[in-house]
């Protein structure tokens, strides 16, 4: 019998192995079913995407709604029941839409490039792969093509958790005819990328707000170390790659995109350093039900004009989220001031408070009012 058990256990277990390759096969084939489905039904909805498509081009419509985005959004989530996470079931209906958007009328999105920045990726998972990404060089130079039609859409870094507003957009919204059509929450991680040996670095690149993220991690790290800014953290690791003893903060894609090694991860000084990303167009977004509403405006010079015109929104009940301000550039200790507002422009208290604000105001503009976003990407 002791003989025995070795010789039975062994076939026990291939008994089992057999057994678990032919449960593994079906499983398989399920899979496979479900998936012939899935593209047919895809495809399906692809067919009423063309016939969407070619009624809003008959009468004008935006291929890109944000309002309609987030109803599409709201609705599979609320129907997802697992195991599924909400994050991947609206990366791929981001993906689907995508998709959709390229069957209706291509869509040509700017950022600021080169590819491998945060705003590259920042395009990509907001509109996902199947629109057109064009690699602009400056923040302003995505306004510019917005502005004189070339790109349909751009897509600009506004503000970020740990740096605060980015001045460079402060500064084109100012200046460029664009109306912020949506925005985007995007989750940024900074990683140090060089092709030499940690204690080699002398000189490392990236953009100024790239830095204000890591300020304190660099200050421990290398405190000796040159700091040269750039117009991009993409374009920083593209130069670092080719440098002796240089490094730059930026995407690890980036690092793949140009041949720059990850060194460390995650060295921005707080966790949850997220950006958001406003996106630029030429048409006012629909109401969505939950919306913001960027407003620009020059006090008039007497005491209290800004208070005056804060209190005009608290006494609306209209909570103010972001507040910001720039020289105006018009004369010495002007400023042009810059506030965000829980609220669509056409919802009645608001549009009663722009009426109120104004007189207070020597110049006001309504950047534009458009859905908030309602997750993380």
């Amino acid at each position: 019998m002791h003989h025995k058990q070795p010789h039975e256990s062994r076939s026990a277990e291939s008994g089992q192995d057999q057994s678990s390759t032919i449960d593994l096969r079906a499983l398989r084939e399920k899979i496979d079913e479900i998936d012939g489905r899935l593209v047919r039904i895809l495809n399906e909805r692809a067919d009423i995407v063309v016939q969407i498509g070619k009624a809003k081009r008959e009468v004008g419509s935006p291929i890109y709604a944000p309002h309609r985005e987030q109803e599409v959004l709201a609705r599979a989530l609320a129907e997802n029941p697992g195991p599924l996470s909400d994050r991947t079931i609206e990366a791929i209906y981001r993906e689907l839409m995508s998709g959709s958007f390229s069957l209706e009328l291509p869509l040509r999105v700017g950022y600021l490039g080169p590819p491998g920045s945060f705003s590259h990726i920042a395009s990509v998972r907001h509109f996902g792969s199947s629109v057109q990404c064009a690699d602009l060089h400056t923040i302003d130079g995505v306004f510019e093509e917005v502005a004189a039609g070339r790109c349909h859409y751009g897509l600009v870094p506004y503000e970020n958790s740990i740096g605060g507003s980015v001045t460079d957009t402060l500064d084109a919204l100012s200046e460029r005819a664009v109306i912020i059509y949506s925005e985007a929450l995007i989750e940024i991680s900074q990683s140090v990328l060089a092709n030499c040996a940690p204690g080699e670095i002398k000189r490392i690149y990236s953009k100024r707000q790239v830095f204000d993220q890591c300020r304190r991690w660099l200050s421990r790290q290398y405190p000796e170390a040159e700091l040269v800014a750039m117009e991009s953290s993409a374009a920083a690791v593209q130069r670092a790659a080719a440098e002796p003893q240089a490094a730059a903060i930026g995407s690890t894609l980036a690092g793949e995109i140009y041949g720059a090694k990850p060194l460390f991860v995650d060295v921005q000084d707080k966790p949850n350093n997220i950006t958001r990303f406003l996106v630029i167009g030429r048409e006012e977004a629909l109401p969505s039900g939950d919306d913001k509403t960027t407003i620009m405006f020059v006090t008039a010079d007497k005491p209290g004009a800004l208070v005056d015109v804060l209190a005009v929104f608290r006494d609306a009940s209209i909570n103010l989220s972001h507040i910001d301000k720039r020289p105006s550039g018009r004369s010495d200790w002007e400023y042009t001031f810059f506030i965000d507002c829980e609220a669509h422009r056409n919802d009645p208290a608001m549009a009663a408070a722009l009426d109120a604000a104004r007189s207070h105001c020597v110049s006001m503009k309504v950047l534009g009012s458009y859905p908030r976003a309602q997750r993380v990407l």
